[in-house]
């Protein structure tokens, strides 16, 4: 190589480094029994939106957690990346069966869906994350729809699983309702890892579930990598993003453009303006009414 060829490799390399992005906030949110939640809609989901709540969930059956119960959702959609631990699924659209570990659940509630989960019979332990996603104006009172995804099914780039959007030459089957990439990262340890995201890509976090992450440069700028339980902000950019493992490290990373809209909140409903939640959160009580009917809702 000659001097001015490696003169222009390091300053790119240079130029590279510095484009990264590095940590400006940092949570283990709260403990809710075997949940906890990260990120909610009146916190960090206002600075990160689309992306607005999230949990990170693990519990052993042994201990007599029984699941999620039958409960409503208008506005958003959730989508549910299964760690470990085969899950009983059934919705409102009609849609019932049984999730593998590894494998993901979307529900775009829309104008208003119900739905529940439980560990399968035989299953010792659950663990996941359970994400929302701010809809757009145009779909937030759509029709309810519902996307489950085999292991198989989740299309993978690297060490990335693409749970929503797309990485490389991998897409997920899932329709994602505005610029938004949601993976399901595992390194080794001390293996380097660096995320480019599309243009736009402003919105930038991670959640650590096993291992510790160094970012925000290799190292962590911070001077301390992401630990197990915890999620890390990044700077407002569309910069790189680099990671390295300190052990083997599992983690979730979300970037999107952000939500250009208001989020206004009902109990368990996210919507734009007063009146799609009024229009949401009266479809919710309409379905409950029928569950209530049929026995299926006490």
């Amino acid at each position: 190589m000659t001097t001015a060829a490696l003169a222009t490799a390091t300053e790119s390399a240079v130029a590279a480094a510095a484009e990264t992005r590095a940590i400006v906030y940092r949570t283990r949110g709260s403990q809710h029994g075997a949940i906890t939640r990260l990120m909610s809609p009146g916190d960090l989901g206002e600075y990160l939106k689309p992306f607005v709540f999230l949990d990170l969930f693990g519990f052993n059956t042994e201990g007599g957690h029984k699941g999620f119960g039958l409960h409503p959702h208008s506005g958003i959609a959730t989508l549910t990346w299964l760690i470990e631990g085969d899950t009983l699924y059934e919705d409102t659209t009609g849609e019932q069966g049984v999730l593998r570990g590894g494998g993901v659940e979307w529900m775009r509630a829309g104008n208003g869906v119900w739905h529940t989960g439980a560990p399968a019979p035989g299953v010792k332990r659950v663990q996941g994350f359970q994400l929302w996603v701010a809809l757009p104006a145009a779909e937030e009172n759509a029709p309810a729809q519902s996307i489950y995804l085999a292991p198989s099914q989740v299309p993978q780039e690297g060490p990335a699983r693409v749970l929503l959007g797309r990485h490389g030459a991998a897409q997920s089957a899932i329709p994602a309702p505005s610029p938004m990439n949601y993976l399901a990262v595992q390194l080794k340890d001390g293996e380097h890892w660096r995320y480019t995201p599309p243009a736009g890509h402003t919105v930038g976090w991670v959640a650590v579930n096993a291992g510790r992450l160094g970012a925000g440069g290799v190292d962590g700028a911070d001077g301390a990598p992401v630990a197990a339980g915890e999620l890390a902000v990044f700077a407002e950019s569309d910069a790189a993003l680099d990671f390295v493992a300190h052990g083997d490290t599992s983690f979730v990373l979300g970037s999107a453009v952000p939500h250009p809209h208001e989020l206004v909140m009902g109990h368990y409903s996210v919507h734009t303006s007063p009146a799609t939640l009024d229009q949401g959160e009266a479809e919710i009580r309409r379905i409950g009414t029928k569950l209530r009917q049929e026995g299926r809702l006490a």
